[in-house]
């Protein structure tokens, strides 16, 4: 008997299977790429093994299974040494590609002496690690596509925040699709909003205005932020790129903004969010840097409101939905593809699918409610 059936008097019961203990196949970013260039190794706990990475003499950042095959000792633990990480314990010496190079005190290395080695991109500030259970190379189609503007002196540089959410990260990916949440999670007002899925990449794509009743109102001087257009695509299960434009009275604020995240183990994952800024005459280096750093801290809120609500909620498989609650189970089909082996990928995982909300309902419900609750403060400021 499932749990739906087990409910009575016609009350939906909820579904849900244990989290997936296999991890997704894809790139996934372990953050910042300058975070592991100061010369020593770095623990990185993900897909639910600890790695260490560690920059060899040639520049290149590598990542190892951190637990030395010699007599277990922890590798992050060690030092770098040439083109080598040196174990703590007895100095065998592991290169990038996952061999043991040297015993110093022994006259050969064993022919077995080799540990797991992840293959590893270093694009756009960033790092990246391919995981794929079956052990297959990331094939040359499956890519993350250049970020305009990360090595650009006409944009900012990353600022980069990163948080641990103790949840399976199904539940970030779900936003994709959850035009809703915007309004009541983060206080936003999506006006426009459509999802397209084909192959390893899931867009959506949003426009929106602003609410008086949620962000304060410009200083005098200060353009007044109208609206946003946003443009964002998950390439593969877990890295986002989002083409994020602020429109204000007087100019248009570009931006990219990154939502990424990498599992640490089937309950728990690092969240990662980057901006960059384009710098333009009404937005000069310094003001751009400190746009950059004010729009870091925005978004950082707005993962803390995802995540209260993820810290409490429960996992569900057959969630009950409404016309205006966007295609959940046709993104839940196209992520799954991450989750089986190449084999066993099926046609509508990967298939293109479009789906354009209909947002008059929603535009005009919600433009009713801040109108109230401007009305309310007014009414509430004339109060002695």
């Amino acid at each position: 008997m499932t749990a739906a059936e087990a409910g009575t008097d016609g009350v939906r019961a909820i579904e849900a299977e244990a989290v997936p203990t296999r991890f997704a196949r894809g790139w996934h970013c372990l953050g910042l790429s300058e975070r592991f260039k100061d010369g020593r190794p770095h623990t990185v706990n993900a897909f639910g093994q600890k790695l260490v990475i560690f920059q060899s003499g040639d520049g290149r950042l590598n990542v190892l299974d951190a637990y030395c095959r010699h007599m277990g000792a922890d590798l992050s633990q060690g030092t770098i040494k040439g083109d080598e990480i040196a174990c703590p314990f007895h100095d065998w010496r592991w290169g990038g590609d996952g061999r043991c190079k040297q015993i110093p005190y022994s006259r050969r290395v064993p022919l077995r002496a080799r540990t797991s080695a992840w293959t590893t991109m270093d694009q756009d500030g960033l790092l990246f690690v391919w995981n794929d259970p079956e052990g297959n190379p990331p094939p040359p189609e499956v890519t993350i596509p250049r970020i305009e503007g990360a090595t650009s002196d006409e944009w900012t540089t990353w600022v980069w925040k990163e948080i641990v959410v103790d949840t399976n990260c199904r539940e970030v990916v779900d936003n994709i699709v959850d035009m809703a949440h915007f309004f009541y999670v983060h206080y936003s007002f999506p006006t426009y909003f459509k999802n397209i899925f084909e192959g390893p990449v899931a867009t959506q794509i949003m426009k929106g205005v602003g609410r008086p009743d949620a962000r304060p109102p410009a200083k005098n001087g200060e353009p007044q932020m109208r609206g946003n257009t946003s443009v964002a695509s998950y390439h593969g299960p877990s890295f986002m790129i989002d083409d994020l434009t602020y429109h204000y009275d007087d100019m248009d604020l570009h931006s990219v903004l990154i939502n990424a995240h990498y599992p640490i183990d089937a309950n728990s994952f690092v969240l990662h969010s980057g901006i960059i800024v384009r710098r333009s005459d009404k937005l000069p280096a310094g003001a751009a840097d400190a746009m950059a750093v004010k729009l870091g801290d925005f978004i950082l809120r707005g993962f803390d409101q995802d995540v209260q609500i993820w810290k409490h909620k429960t996992r569900i498989d057959n969630p009950l939905l409404c016309e205006e609650d966007g295609p959940v189970y046709q993104l839940r089909r196209w992520y799954e593809q991450f989750y089986v082996d190449v084999a066993d990928v099926r046609p509508e995982m990967v298939e293109r699918f479009e789906f354009e909300l209909d947002t008059t309902r929603p535009t005009e419900v919600w433009k009713q409610e801040v109108e109230a609750n401007l009305a309310r403060r007014a009414a509430e400021s004339r109060t002695p």
